[in-house]
C-alpha cells in the first residue's frame, strides 16, 4: 500500500510559485552568510598584509561584497513582496496568472544572475587571496 496523497492533490501555479519563493529565500540567506564569510576572510588577510597594491585590491573586493549584500537584501524584499502578492491573489484575485508569472520570471532572472555573479566573485576572490599569500 503506497501513499498517493502527494500525487492525488493537484498543485496550483500559485503554490508552485510560493515554493519557489521559499527556496529563493533560503538560497539568499546562504549567499548572505557566504558573503559575510568572504568579508571576514578578507579582513583577516588585510590584518596580515599591508602593501599598497594589496590594499587597493582588497578595497575593491570589499566594495563588491557590500554591493552583493545590498543586492541580496533587495532581492529578498522583492521575493517577500511576491509571496504576499501570491497569497493575496490566491484569495482576492488581485493579479492575473499572467501578471504573477511575469513577476515570478523577473525574480527568477535576478536570482539566476546573482548565482552566476556570486560564483564569479567568489572564485576571483579565492584566486586573488591565493596569489598574494
Amino acid at each position: 500500500m503506497s501513499n498517493n496523497t502527494y500525487h492525488s492533490d493537484k498543485i496550483t501555479k500559485t503554490e508552485q510559485f510560493l515554493q519557489e519563493c521559499s527556496g529563493w529565500l533560503r538560497l539568499l540567506d546562504f549567499f548572505k552568510q557566504e558573503n559575510s564569510y568572504l568579508k571576514t576572510r578578507l579582513s583577516f588577510v588585510v590584518d596580515h598584509k599591508a602593501e599598497a597594491d594589496f590594499l587597493t585590491w582588497a578595497e575593491q573586493f570589499q566594495n563588491r561584497f557590500i554591493l552583493k549584500d545590498e543586492f541580496i537584501t533587495e532581492i529578498a524584499l522583492d521575493v517577500k513582496r511576491q509571496e504576499i502578492l501570491l497569497a493575496e491573489t490566491a484569495v482576492k484575485k488581485i493579479l492575473t496568472e499572467e501578471q504573477l508569472s511575469k513577476k515570478q520570471q523577473k525574480l527568477r532572472n535576478e536570482i539566476e544572475y546573482l548565482e552566476k555573479d556570486f560564483s564569479v566573485t567568489k572564485n576571483e576572490f579565492n584566486k586573488f587571496i591565493s596569489s598574494v599569500l
